[in-house]
């Protein structure tokens, strides 16, 4: 048996007793407030919690002390949202716990929780983040894993019949389709404006004048870059 294995349970944190108190409404987004709660002596309920892993879940339990009977269940996950730290004491938090329904659905509450030593809270509080970090890495190492496995696999196929590795596709900044011919042809011509309001026609060049452009130009002309001027002189 693995920790893989959703029938699988570990304890992550014991604390052999804690309080549950009533939550009144929230009375601002910044968060709760344990000071808000009333009388601390007149808890709701007192027993033992514990935190367990179950397979990729965790979940917190809320039992009694000496039966271990089921008082509240709060599920937790990678979010941390069933947990909430209340702003004016480490001591308390409030819990969103679940309960199933007849219908098959799930009832949330939530409820507040504190501890008596400030030690079990420390201690709660860091079964919880353990917890939160393992499942990160695990969840890295496995996306590692595939991207390997896809890796090699690729490799084993070689190039596919695209002349592609399997890895990467065309290039998206090559256009689709036959390439074009944008040559002059024989005969045409276009315009080009040069500075000083001139103009140039340039036309396609024939065999026979193409060759001869090519001596001039082997023979120390300029050849097609000198239809360009110089760009203009500044004039004090």
């Amino acid at each position: 048996m693995s920790a893989s294995d959703p029938t699988y349970e570990s304890v992550l944190f014991v604390a052999r007793e804690c309080f549950v108190y009533r939550v009144p409404p929230r009375t601002s987004t910044a968060g709760y407030k344990a000071g808000e709660w009333g009388d601390m002596e007149a808890f709701l309920w007192k027993g033992r919690l514990r935190v367990m892993e179950k397979g990729s879940k965790c979940e917190i339990r809320l039992e009694d002390s000496d039966t271990g009977e089921l008082f509240a269940l709060s599920p937790y996950d990678i979010s941390g949202t069933s947990v909430e730290p209340v702003l004016d004491s480490s001591r308390y938090f409030v819990l969103r716990v679940e309960s199933d329904q007849p219908s098959g659905g799930k009832k949330k509450a939530y409820i507040g929780m504190g501890f008596q030593d400030r030690s079990d809270s420390f201690d709660f509080n860091v079964a919880l983040q353990d917890w939160t970090n393992t499942l990160i890495e695990t969840f890295d190492r496995l996306i590692l894993t595939l991207g390997l496995v896809r890796r090699q696999k690729a490799a084993a196929a070689g190039p596919s019949d695209d002349g592609q590795d399997g890895l990467t596709g065309p290039s998206p900044h090559i256009p689709a389709g036959p390439k074009k011919d944008f040559s002059l042809k024989e005969g045409e011509t276009f315009s080009i404006k040069l500075p000083g309001g001139g103009g140039r026609k340039i036309g396609g060049l024939s065999s026979s004048s193409a060759s001869a452009s090519g001596s001039k130009s082997s023979g120390g002309g300029v050849g097609f870059g000198g239809l360009l001027p110089p760009p203009p002189s500044k004039r004090g």
